[in-house]
């Protein structure tokens, strides 16, 4: 495992809930991480981890090839890929989202 993968592992298996997008949780810069954001709110997550991908190239390639997803944003909860925006939202409608988070 090179330095980038041994950075994200230890960034997905450290903390709860994890979300690679672009941007901020704060202002994010593309419409899909900005409703991953918005879900994870509604799902009374109002402080993940958040990692902008803008930031760092490197992680930017590296979190594709972790979960072997190539969009982003990218969703860990508890260690474990959830999915992107289009997933989140699915799960989030469904109730498996707001389960999975509170478990």
């Amino acid at each position: 495992m090179d330095d980038v993968q041994k950075r994200i592992d230890e960034l997905v298996k450290g903390n709860r809930v994890v979300l690679f997008m672009k941007g901020t949780a704060d202002f994010p810069m593309c419409g899909f991480s900005g409703r991953a954001i918005q879900v994870l709110s509604a799902c009374g997550v109002d402080k993940p981890t958040t990692v902008n991908v803008l930031e760092d190239e490197a992680i930017r390639q590296g979190i594709k090839q972790y979960a072997n997803w190539p969009t982003i944003p990218q969703l860990y909860v508890k260690g474990e890929f959830v999915g992107g925006s289009d997933i989140m939202t699915e799960m989030y409608q469904s109730g498996e989202l707001q389960q999975l988070l509170t478990a």
